[in-house]
């Protein structure tokens, strides 16, 4: 397996290239105090350990005789982390004293169908300037067709805003957490990072910064979605808390491992909500312990109180009848599944289904706005295009990398003056996650199966009642499940 390093450039400013929805703009390149000490990021040689009644007291040293490590061992969840494992050695995993299931890790990597940047030079520039009270009027509102879709505003009118005592998890790349839109609303003392590889980034680039800071700009956008203090984009709620749980890299790659200590973590740290707009997938045949892992893992965040809220993906796929396959995470037990709904064009339907978006009867719980793409190009708020997107602040340390993984420069978002806009099922969710959030402020905590029930109950049906497979039970009504 190929080993990710960081290009240390120290010629002058790269060539800039066009911005377009499929390659960032490429400005100067890093300077680093000082060369990388490590090479992460790889799973190879890394497993996932289950344990129905407790490792033995001897588990670590028992693999260090393996000659591997313990990353992490989650006791309640009855699961441990171990890397370093040849071959030979993960043969005798199960033979340790507590151990009843062996899996080797497993990588994926986010796929979404169109992203595009804008400048904001114009907009409010710092924290201070925000749109708490009044999310409606944050300035670049009306290029949020996403937010009107759902009946937000109507909600946002009655006062319901969110509540700081409530918080959602965005496990994703991280959070650029001090963007307008998003300073202090991140919890940094529970946010963490479960991806070394961006850890050595930060601890060369940005030594100042928190381990959760973003290198790719999907988890910013994600989070913005959710909670935001409308200094330029509104969110779904103005007040929630959010705690960022980095389980992505800076180019959009994680591990299965990543994830499970991701919603593990956010249980355990009083997460209400968990966003995960990320997925992947893997055949049933042979991989049963997969399956058991991930049950595992979201069983414990069911007991804990914390509803998962998840993307459908990208891939055109009926979930229902798709074979032997297992989707990450809507096959999963008691998430919230979402598919993705949006205009072709400034004027169309809102809530035509994405054509890229996974969909199926059984498997798709709701649909939220994640934007769309037609074969017009047209004049829209932020120009011309043919996609209709959901916007954020664009994350100021965003970079690129080369196939190899060296860092090549900034995307050009550093002056924090430019915006981004995503379209996905990955944005989709987040609408649902607020929704959540508000309906933990008023239901309160630890309630995940009634604000599960809450959230498709009250969703505006778009298709044939219980057979139609591309929006679940709907899409979402802020208003209506507030009961507004």
């Amino acid at each position: 397996m190929r080993r990710p390093h960081l290009l240390l450039p120290a010629l002058g400013a790269l060539a800039l290239a066009a911005c377009s929805a499929d390659r960032p703009e490429l400005t100067a390149p890093l300077t680093a105090p000082g060369a990388v000490s490590r090479t992460v990021g790889e799973t190879s040689g890394r497993y996932i350990l289950a344990s129905n009644g407790g490792f033995a007291k001897d588990f670590a040293a028992r693999i260090a005789a393996l000659g591997g490590t313990v990353e992490r061992v989650h006791t309640a969840g009855g699961l441990a982390i171990v890397s370093g494992i040849s071959d030979a050695a993960a043969t005798q995993l199960s033979s340790i004293g507590g151990v009843n299931e062996v899996q080797p890790d497993a990588e994926f990597s986010l796929d979404e169908p169109s992203t595009i940047d804008a400048d904001a030079t114009d907009v409010a520039s710092d924290a201070t300037i925000s749109s708490v009270s009044n999310p409606a009027g944050a300035p670049r509102y009306s290029w949020q067709w996403n937010m009107r879709d759902i009946n937000a505003a109507a909600a946002w009118s009655a006062g319901k805003l969110g509540n700081a005592g409530v918080t959602v998890a965005i496990l994703d790349t991280g959070i650029d957490y001090d963007d307008p839109d998003l300073n202090g609303l991140v919890d940094l003392s529970r946010s963490t990072s479960f991806i070394p590889s961006d850890d050595a980034i930060t601890h060369t680039y940005f030594p100042s910064r928190n381990l959760i800071n973003d290198y790719n700009g999907h988890g910013t956008n994600v989070a913005a979605q959710v909670s935001s203090k409308a200094a330029v984009h509104a969110g779904v709620t103005s007040k929630t808390t959010l705690i960022g749980v980095k389980v992505l890299s800076g180019r959009g790659s994680g591990s299965l491992s990543a994830v499970l200590s991701g919603v593990l973590w956010a249980a355990d740290h009083g997460a209400d909500v968990a966003n995960m707009s990320l997925g992947g997938g893997f055949a049933k045949a042979g991989n049963g312990r997969y399956v058991s892992l991930i049950n595992r893992v979201f069983n414990y965040a069911k007991q804990q109180g914390m509803l998962v809220v998840v993307a459908a993906g990208n891939n055109e796929s009926d979930l229902d009848h798709n074979g032997n396959t297992f989707t990450s995470y809507c096959n999963a037990t008691h998430v919230v599944c979402v598919s993705a709904v949006g205009p072709t064009t400034p004027t169309g339907n809102p809530d035509e289904f994405s054509f890229y978006s996974n969909f199926g009867r059984s498997a798709v719980s709701v649909a939220g706005p994640g934007g769309n793409g037609g074969s017009v190009v047209s004049a829209w708020p932020y120009g011309l295009s043919n996609w209709s997107y959901v916007w954020s602040y664009c994350a100021k340390q965003r970079l690129v990398f080369d196939a190899s993984g060296n860092i090549l420069g900034y995307a050009g978002c550093q002056a924090g003056n430019r915006v981004t806009g995503y379209a996905g099922t990955s944005q989709a969710t987040p609408h649902v996650a607020g929704l959540a959030a508000l309906l933990v402020a008023e239901n309160g905590h630890g309630k995940p199966q009634l604000i599960k029930n809450a959230i498709q109950n009250s969703a505006d049906d778009l298709g044939q009642p219980g057979t139609d497979p591309y929006y679940g039970r709907g899409r979402i009504n802020v208003a209506k499940a507030l009961g507004l």
